[in-house]
């Protein structure tokens, strides 16, 4: 949520950040309920000055009575406005987005920039798989089965096909937890709706989101909105921060809008595992941790010898909440395609506003301050995308899949996966 008084003195860049969007969206209702609200307040705070000197002239007689109930009656009359503004100001500002850092290229999706590449793409002599055919040759993945089970847009994972999974998620833990200095926490998969609009997703994602019907919970999108609401209503010490944390999560996405797009096999599926990143920082700091978060994500393709690319995104393609994002696309070469596998956001303070977390700073002539801390997540990294590109970079003439060696200890020492 960006803050009423920076959208009251710059409604232009407000304006110029929505259309850099490519969103429909109009301020001007929030800018002339802003200004009623505040003439309210000026007429409220004028009566109760009014009736403060007539308190102060001694005795009341009938008539000072009759006008402190008239004032009275005025002033809850404007309170009871003030509330109606108050919640119709707060629903309007939760659809208007970030702003976009000045980095960002502006445009959609073709304006996209390219940071940086990493790795060679493997060259073949024979015709590489694809990750549908390697896993059904292997009987490592079941599309047919997970059908049955639950619909299209889900995968069974069997075997060895299970166990990597399993082993790149605890590679993953080991790495960010071990080496990149974050606490692993274990979150709830469901979440209410509080949490939701903290960090976003609310309300003006909800149809791509799974609720249950009986309850306002829904099925989280990605470890980013438990985590995070993990400091809702808090007030953190400035020694406190930084505070990284790291998640494992089931993610569950509806996917509305995909139809027609790369849906097949692991490519855009309603249910993935996914190690998720989260930081708390101050706000002179978070577009330096923007950069160290990108590179804990980059180590986890390193170390799986998976050659990728980074890319800024521009604001037509940015999330709602961020304010500048990084993706990195690891080659398939298979389905020759790059696959977004981490997207890497600063979100600056618009989340903590959203979800109230705040600090305390001692300044430099000892005055404590309160501000919002700075919120980033990024994918540390997705299962489902990362699992394609291992299948499809390390398969072999003889239908057998090289497991990268940093994955062996996690599944028992074993170099290939064969028939």
């Amino acid at each position: 949520m960006l803050d009423i008084k920076f959208i009251r003195e710059n409604p232009d860049i407000v304006r110029a950040s929505i259309k850099n969007r490519n969103i429909k969206l109009d301020i001007q209702e929030v800018l002339d309920l802003d200004s009623e609200r505040r003439k309210i307040l000026v007429e409220v705070e004028g009566l109760k000055a009014e009736k403060n000197a007539i308190s102060k002239k001694g005795k009341p007689d009938k008539a000072i009575i009759y006008k402190m109930k008239v004032l009275s009656q005025k002033v809850g009359d404007l309170d009871i406005k003030v509330d109606e503004i108050d919640k119709k100001l707060g629903n309007l500002m939760l659809y208007i987005p970030n702003i976009p850092h000045n980095s960002v290229p502006i445009g959609s999706p073709e304006n996209n920039k390219e940071i940086k590449k990493w790795g060679e793409p493997r060259k073949f002599d024979f015709k590489p798989k694809t990750h549908i055919e390697i896993g059904g040759d292997l009987d490592i993945l079941d599309f047919p089965r997970s059908s049955k089970i639950s619909g299209s847009g889900f995968c069974l994972f069997k075997g060895l096909g299970a166990l990597l999974e399993r082993a790149l998620i605890n590679f993953m833990l080991d790495l960010h937890t071990n080496h990149h200095g974050y606490k692993e926490i274990f979150p709830p998969f469901l979440v209410n709706r509080a949490s939701m609009t903290g960090t976003g997703q609310l309300p003006k994602l909800e149809e791509d989101m799974y609720k249950l019907k009986d309850d306002d919970l829904f099925l989280i999108p990605t470890a980013e909105v438990p985590v995070t609401n993990i400091h809702r209503d808090d007030v953190l010490e400035e020694s406190e921060l930084p505070v990284y944390y790291t998640a494992y999560t089931a993610c569950f996405r509806r996917e509305a809008g995909s139809y027609g797009k790369d849906t097949k096999g692991l490519m855009r599926v309603h249910q993935f595992d996914k190690v998720e990143l989260v930081k708390f920082v101050k706000p002179e700091t978070s577009f330096d941790e923007l950069e160290k978060l990108l590179v804990n994500a980059e180590t986890v393709l390193q170390k799986l010898g998976l050659p990728y690319r980074v890319i800024m995104l521009a604001t037509g393609d940015i999330s709602f909440a961020a304010s500048k994002c990084y993706d990195i696309e690891a080659w398939a070469p298979g389905i020759e395609k790059n696959l977004e596998v981490s997207s890497c956001s600063n979100f600056t303070d618009f989340q903590a506003r959203r979800a109230n977390i705040k600090f305390k700073r001692t300044t430099s002539n000892e005055r404590r301050t309160t501000e919002y801390v700075h919120t980033l997540n990024g994918s540390g990294i997705a299962m489902a995308r990362t699992v394609v590109c291992i299948l499809e970079n390390y398969q072999q003439k003889d239908g057998s899949v090289v497991i990268p060696e940093v994955l062996r200890p996690y599944m028992g020492g074993r170099e290939r996966i064969t028939k």
